[in-house]
């Protein structure tokens, strides 16, 4: 029981970390922007995610569209079909646990979806508001 609760422990605590050092190093490229910058916000996330677009193969969809309302399920992949884990770190406990990852699946599914990279503010927006789901 014991091993289980300091596992357990452990892993918030990496996936805290984690998630405190990426949201820091967003959170000082927005303040370089806009020095009144006072914190993200999970509703502008949420807007962020859930709002649809021409995405870059000429398809009206969102986030949602692979990742599915409820982020603690898993869901379909809009355009392979292929099976995706649940974005919620609280239900996948290997989610939001590693910078470069977490980088590297903003850029592409933010490039997916609005054919951009997403700025800092929106990135931190976004995963402020999928931590919380």
């Amino acid at each position: 029981m014991k091993i289980l609760l300091i596992s357990a422990l452990i892993a918030t605590f990496s996936f805290s970390a984690v998630v405190d050092d990426y949201l820091d190093s967003l959170k000082q490229e927005v303040l370089k922007e806009n020095p009144s910058f006072k914190g993200f916000d999970a509703k502008r996330g949420e807007q962020i995610f859930t709002s649809k677009h021409i995405g870059k193969k000429g398809k009206e969809i969102s986030c949602t569209s692979c990742h599915g309302v409820d982020l603690s399920k898993s869901n379909e992949n809009f355009f392979t079909g292929k099976v995706i884990e649940p974005l919620s770190p609280k239900a996948n406990k290997k989610r939001f646990t590693d910078i470069a990852e977490i980088e590297k699946w903003m850029k592409r599914n933010f490039n997916d979806v609005y054919v951009r990279e997403g700025t800092a503010l929106e990135k931190g927006d976004v995963t402020t508001y999928i931590i919380n789901q």
